[in-house]
């Protein structure tokens, strides 16, 4: 590895992050086809269908591709699925190397894909910038791994840790950086779930706010439909709402003003985050933003349904014996079985922290 492979692959990153949230369950893949020390073709995946980011470098490459390298973040595809192997692309187009950021987990590729190059005579390069690769597609490695989206909590509070008053009142904990912040999150999910306490209280809108055109799927987790009839997530026109609920014995007026609204209902015997989740892993879903309330917070978290933990923290102080929690009962008495994060870090949003850290695989049933 030296440091030209090094910003290969950066710019791969770079190029592959133009798709943002928009290619699941596929990956966030870049490519660039450097001949003679120059770029000659760049390219990146734009979503789920569409040929892949090798295809397009290669193209804008031409016959230039003939004896060049060609640099891509994910080990490059070696089976047909909605579009070609990109090897066969790469082997067609006369490259002379492959320089590989990681290896792809998918059992589909796993190796396959540089066995088949190399085998074609190619020289290829594999683990170049590999954490920062593993990083940008976190959430389709976990995925393809643990057959499941990729679970994100993110919440607000105070340096007292409170995330709303005793009267519920919770606009604004964080200033307006942290909060475009989340907007730009949200653009990087496929859905963003909030329970019907929220809905009541805050009537979010759930969208990007215009950071990106792409606005995740809202999803509203309700035991029935006591929700408001004028609330903003009920306007699809924004972005798409499903409402997930327990299987109801009556006709409910509101349930069928929201699915004239266009707003899916889907309706369970037993609602739960794993429910949940297991439904948006069917849609194809890599990753999942939970923006919810402290009981259903930990919820998801003690089902193992949360990845990541995203905590901002503002320099306010409310005070009381009131005030709701970012986190609800985790059934945690002792100091030493606290749920520790990993690979933690700290970034600042004017007065505003965020602690971004990981949960390894943890439920309220295995403990650490």
């Amino acid at each position: 590895m030296n440091q030209f492979d090094q910003k290969m692959i950066s710019e791969c990153l770079e190029l592959a992050k133009k798709a943002l949230g928009r290619t699941s369950p596929n990956p966030l893949v870049g490519a660039v086809v450097v001949k003679n020390g120059q770029i000659v073709g760049r390219g990146f995946h734009p979503r789920a269908g569409l040929p892949h980011a090798e295809v397009f470098a290669l193209k804008q490459a031409g016959e230039e591709a003939r004896g060049a390298t060609i640099y891509v973040n994910l080990e490059p595809c070696n089976h047909h699925g909605k579009t070609p192997p990109c090897t066969e692309a790469i082997i067609k187009a006369g490259i002379s190397q492959v320089v590989v950021g990681m290896v792809d987990p998918d059992e589909r590729v796993a190796g396959g894909g540089i066995k088949r190059l190399v085998a074609a005579g190619i020289d290829v390069k594999v683990g170049v910038e590999e954490e920062a690769c593993r990083q940008l597609n976190e959430a389709f490695i976990h995925r393809v791994i643990y057959k499941r989206p990729f679970g994100i909590l993110k919440y607000a509070m105070t340096v007292d840790g409170k995330i709303a008053t005793a009267t519920g009142d919770s606009k604004w904990i964080t200033g307006q950086k942290s909060r475009d912040y989340v907007h730009f999150l949200r653009s990087g999910c496929d859905a963003v779930v909030v329970g019907g306490n929220t809905v009541r209280k805050d009537n979010p809108r759930l969208t990007t706010h215009g950071m990106s055109s792409h606005n995740p799927l809202r999803v509203v987790m309700s035991k029935g439909f006591d929700l408001p009839m004028d609330c903003h997530l009920w306007d699809t026109t924004m972005a798409p709402t499903v409402v997930f609920t327990l299987l109801q014995d009556v006709d409910s007026p509101l349930k069928t003003y929201l699915l004239s609204r266009g707003v899916e209902v889907l309706e369970y015997e037993n609602l739960s985050p794993t429910v949940v989740m297991d439904s948006l892993y069917e849609r194809g879903f890599n990753s999942v933003f939970w923006e919810c309330g402290g009981n259903l917070g930990a919820r998801a978290i003690a089902s193992g349904m949360i990845q990541k933990v995203l905590g901002f923290i503002a320099p306010k102080i409310i005070g009381g014996q009131g005030g709701f929690n970012p986190v609800g009962d985790l059934d945690i008495n002792a100091m030493q079985d606290a749920l520790k994060l990993h690979n933690v870090s700290l970034q600042r949003f004017d007065d505003d922290f965020l602690i971004e850290g990981y949960i390894k695989q943890w439920t309220m049933d295995n403990g650490q």
